[in-house]
């Protein structure tokens, strides 16, 4: 089976990244702005999953989506999404409630 394109974006103080890649993701990560070019440069074309941490950059998601097509977005902080955002987020996770670990392997189910 092949791996699963995942884009990261935003810092990663829980391990969810690393969390990925041990359940088979294929995990690239953006640092700075994930912008049109980022998001094109980080291979969100073939990407399945968006995974973001950071909702300052929540206007990325309806970027990815659209270059994307298919495509299941995950913010996972603590923090709220602005409401402009959730209609395209697919899960809202807060880290204080689900550990990376079990994130990463449910979202294995989810993907595949």
């Amino acid at each position: 089976m092949s791996e699963i394109k995942a884009v990261f974006v935003g810092p990663d103080p829980e391990g969810l990244g690393d969390a990925l890649k041990s359940e088979g993701f294929d995990v690239t990560r953006i640092d700075g702005i994930a912008n049109g070019s980022a998001l094109e440069e980080a291979g969100i074309d073939a990407a399945e999953l968006y995974v973001l941490t950071d909702v300052g950059q929540a206007t990325s998601i309806p970027v990815a989506v659209d270059r994307a097509g298919e495509l299941h977005v995950v913010v996972y902080t603590r923090e709220s999404l602005p409401e402009f955002a959730k209609g395209q987020a697919d899960l809202l996770l807060d880290p204080a409630l689900f550990d990376p670990e079990t994130v990463a392997e449910e979202l294995t189910g989810t993907t595949r």
